[in-house]
């Protein structure tokens, strides 16, 4: 049996965003594929197992969001055999990165979007599979199970790994930094832009659970075990940011207001769970999470401030 293999996309800092790789015999495939600039280190990654390229069989995107799915057209080009496998809310998207490119490029800015993630290329429609919730994709010994979870993402799932009893988790079973370790598990959710939803995020925990996963292999970052205690951590953190959602939106702030409204709350919170750890040094490294999340809640905010 060969297990996983991770791979540090170097996205940023080292040990903040990872990739993997599955090896049966002479043939592979990638789960997450990062950014353009990640591609030289996973098909470094490919080498060392002995295989080549064009023994690369598919490429798996859990979600759109660049950090996971930015290199898959990069990654594609330099592996000609392989098929894309996605969301079939996320292949259009694969497709034609059109709107994903110009929306990043508002956020980050052009010359910032492109120091982050390079260039990002249509993908032939003729190379992109959509996998159905609940499929299974036998690949060698193993069976490969997508199941869809949404809560992060609408378009959202992860893969069930028969061989590894685990779970590829994409950002549906939360943030784990190897820093944020040294104390015991320390584990946060993502709720960044746009489709945060917690009673969703709390039914992707459940599912995952109940898959009977011995252990998560988590995009932001590596493997863990011991899935319950996670899930206790991951639910209380997102009970959190259900009732700071609850106040933004009732809140007598104006909409542009929202975002700073709920970071001066979600930031003590998680100051004071560090503190508690003895993880303040740390801080620096989940700042820029705690920013998307704030961002994330805010934006739900103001949707549901349309609705009433």
């Amino acid at each position: 049996m060969r297990m996983p293999i991770t791979i540090d996309c170097n996205y940023i800092v080292p040990s903040f965003a990872a990739a993997y790789l599955i090896a049966e015999s002479d043939r592979a495939l990638f789960i997450e594929n990062n950014t353009t600039h990640a591609t030289p280190r996973l098909l470094q990654a490919l080498k060392e197992t002995g295989l080549q390229p064009e023994q690369v069989e598919y490429l798996i995107v859990t979600h759109i969001h660049l950090d996971h799915a930015g290199g898959t057209s990069k990654l594609l080009e330099a592996c000609p055999n392989a098929t894309v496998l996605a969301h079939p809310r996320a292949a259009p998207h694969l497709i034609d990165p059109t709107k994903l490119v110009t929306s990043a490029k508002q956020v980050y800015g052009v010359s910032a979007f492109e120091t982050l993630y390079g260039d990002i290329l249509p993908i032939d429609a003729s190379r992109v599979r959509v996998m159905q919730d609940q499929e299974v994709l036998q690949f060698g010994s193993r069976s490969l199970k997508f199941i869809y979870t949404r809560g992060h993402a609408n378009h959202h799932f992860c893969i069930s790994d028969s061989e590894s009893s685990g779970m590829f988790t994409g950002d549906s079973f939360g943030l784990a930094y190897p820093q944020l370790q040294k104390n015991g598990l320390f584990i946060f959710p993502s709720t960044s832009p746009t489709d945060f939803n917690p009673v969703e995020a709390r039914l992707s925990i459940q599912k995952i659970l109940d898959s009977g996963a011995k252990q998560a292999f988590l995009t932001h970052y590596g493997a863990i075990g011991n899935l319950e205690q996670a899930a206790a951590q991951l639910l209380t953190h997102l009970d959190f940011s259900e009732n700071l959602l609850i106040s933004a939106t009732e809140s007598n702030e104006p909409d542009s207001a929202l975002e700073a409204f709920c970071q001066k709350r979600l930031n003590p919170y998680f100051q004071d769970l560090l503190t508690q750890r003895g993880l303040t040094e740390s801080w620096d490294l989940i700042k820029m999470d705690l920013e998307l999340n704030s961002a994330g809640i805010a934006h739900v905010a103001r949707k549901r401030r349309l609705k009433k």
